[in-house]
């Protein structure tokens, strides 16, 4: 009885695993297409042939908008709870975002939001002495009239 309860527990937490990350990109979503930025989901930098800057890492970006002049590689991610997994977040994408910004016409964002993030705060400040485009629910709206401007 104890072996089959781990077992549903087991399930049923992974079942619920990025709920929350869904539901934000979804938001996201919902938020490009209100403002009438075309964009597409789950993009791998294998797309891009001048990502040579990864090395052989298959990166997937969760949005990709192309203007004019540039190309936007945007991760989005919610936290509700603190942890060991948003300072991870915030490194990786500290070391790929030099990267993807020193290519000429591309430029990495990071949107993200939640409550986990009060307890993880020093990292997210020294990720936005690094990653020059960090938005939230709050703040996305500074990215879409850049993205607007752009786009004209």
């Amino acid at each position: 009885m104890d072996y089959v309860f781990g077992v549903e527990t087991g399930l049923d937490t992974n079942a619920r695993k990025n709920r929350s990350g869904d539901i934000m990109g979804n938001k996201i979503a919902e938020i490009f297409g209100e403002n009438d930025i075309v964009f597409r989901r789950e993009v791998y930098s294998t797309e891009f042939l001048e990502m040579v800057c990864l090395g052989e890492d298959r990166k997937r970006f969760d949005f990709v908008i192309e203007t004019r002049h540039k190309k936007y590689l945007i991760e989005v991610n919610f936290y509700s709870g603190g942890g060991s997994k948003l300072n991870e977040v915030a490194r990786a994408y500290s070391e790929i975002a030099p990267r993807i910004n020193s290519i000429p016409g591309f430029e990495f964002v990071w949107i993200t939001d939640g409550i986990g993030w009060r307890s993880a705060r020093n990292k997210l400040e020294e990720a936005f002495s690094i990653i020059p485009r960090i938005y939230n629910l709050t703040t996305i709206k500074y990215f879409i009239e850049e993205v607007k401007q752009d786009m004209n």
